[in-house]
């Protein structure tokens, strides 16, 4: 049996949400506005992770995919490869379609910025909506979640990271290097 990795918990004296109670919110807030037919594209990890839940949790048919934006990163030619790349898998038609793309964690915007450029090599979709589970605020680039679980307000030095154990999605906080 494998063991989970352990993700360093946040200090007592700072406040981290429920992952599961913010996932309930955030479905809460998409109910009434997201469409019927709308495709749920996660990025990987987390976004897919969240993407499988809410497809279940709004009202409609959603059909599920996923990306991993590591060819499309603009650091990628300064950081190289990530180590665990995954094919990114849409197994529907993105031309014409009502994409909601799905995050856990929305920081400066450029993993956002990465996702979309490789929707449109898949195809030109009719309109792409952004949810994440948390908005941390800290934006490089002109990027807005349409629906959002929770906002906080961490330091630069520190990483709002989800793990999953079991079914049960939890968040934790890891020190960044050199942030």
């Amino acid at each position: 049996m494998s063991q989970i990795p352990q993700i360093p918990r946040m200090p007592q004296s700072t406040q981290i949400p429920d992952a599961e109670a913010t996932l309930a919110t955030l479905a809460e807030r998409m109910r009434p506005a997201v469409a019927f037919d709308a495709a749920f594209v996660g990025i990987y990890s987390g976004g897919a992770w969240i993407a499988d839940r809410l497809a279940t949790m709004i009202p409609g048919e959603h059909p599920v995919g996923y990306i991993d934006v590591s060819f499309y990163r603009d650091d990628f030619a300064r950081t190289g490869l990530k180590a665990g790349a995954k094919r990114s898998e849409l197994p529907f038609d993105v031309e014409g379609a009502t994409i909601i793309l799905v995050d856990d964690v929305l920081y400066t915007g450029r993993s956002v910025r990465a996702a979309i450029n490789e929707l449109f090599d898949y195809g030109r979709p009719a309109r792409i909506e952004l949810a994440v589970l948390v908005d941390r605020g800290g934006r490089e680039l002109p990027v807005e979640a349409t629906y959002c679980g929770a906002r906080l307000a961490v330091a630069r030095n520190l990483s709002i990271v989800l793990a999953k154990d079991g079914e049960r999605l939890r968040f934790g906080v890891e020190n960044v290097s050199g942030a």
